[in-house]
């Protein structure tokens, strides 16, 4: 399980990828945070990628700035039934 808490910028893109690649079967990835679903603040730009699903496919999405214990272990707990 891959969790990813922030916006993906460029120059931490390919570690991204050669880190997802490496994840043995199984691979699940959760996005935590507003930063990490949607990029937050930085958005798009020269210096960022934005969301993680830009950069590869992400399995969960936990929204919030910071998200709350209970939506975090609900949204893991979700993917562990459904997964």
């Amino acid at each position: 399980m891959l969790l990813v808490t922030g916006p993906v910028s460029r120059h931490m893109q390919t570690a991204l990828l050669r880190t997802y690649e490496a994840t043995p079967d199984p691979k699940w990835v959760i996005a935590v945070g507003d930063c990490a679903v949607c990029g937050g603040e930085f958005g798009i730009s020269y210096a960022s990628c934005g969301a993680v699903e830009n950069v590869i496919p992400v399995d969960v999405v936990i929204p919030g700035c910071p998200p709350p214990p209970e939506i975090l272990l609900k949204g893991l707990l979700g993917l562990m039934k459904n997964g």
